[in-house]
């Protein structure tokens, strides 16, 4: 039971990892003011999709060290930051209300907003998070 669990949180990261770094194309190649319209709904749909592997990762490994009894992104992001996996508690927060926020991009003015929290915070902390998966994923590894 311990290695599918293993084998999860890893296949997830892997997820997390590819998806984060179609965000990165598109943060560290461009300025948001060059975005077209189109582009900065494909930079939110990017965004989405890594958010939901980076907390749903987290959960995973969670469970793997041993949680039981949660589920979803409030409790995962809580016990994540009580064991470090994430420093930035309002970060990530303001990450997750981003996210929520997201069904809401058909106004220009929410859309824009998002875009300028990805390339201002958020696309940050998820990199952080990655940095410190990798930590992880090799300490286990040795």
């Amino acid at each position: 039971m311990e290695a599918k669990q293993d084998i999860r949180w890893l296949q997830r990261f892997n997820s997390f990892q590819l998806a984060l770094g179609k965000l990165k194309e598109v943060v560290n190649q461009y300025k948001p003011e060059n975005l077209s319209e189109l582009e900065k709904e494909g930079l939110i749909q990017r965004f989405e999709y890594t958010y939901e592997l980076s907390w749903k990762m987290l959960q995973d490994l969670l469970k793997h060290r041993g949680y039981t009894d949660f589920a979803g992104p409030n409790m995962t992001l809580q016990l994540a930051f009580k064991d470090n996996y994430i420093t930035d508690h309002d970060g990530w927060r303001n990450m997750k209300r981003g996210r929520e926020a997201t069904s809401h991009t058909y106004n220009k003015a929410d859309a824009a907003k998002i875009v300028e929290d990805i390339y201002r915070e958020y696309a940050k902390l998820l990199i952080e998070l990655e940095n410190k998966m990798l930590k992880i994923r090799k300490k286990e590894n040795d």
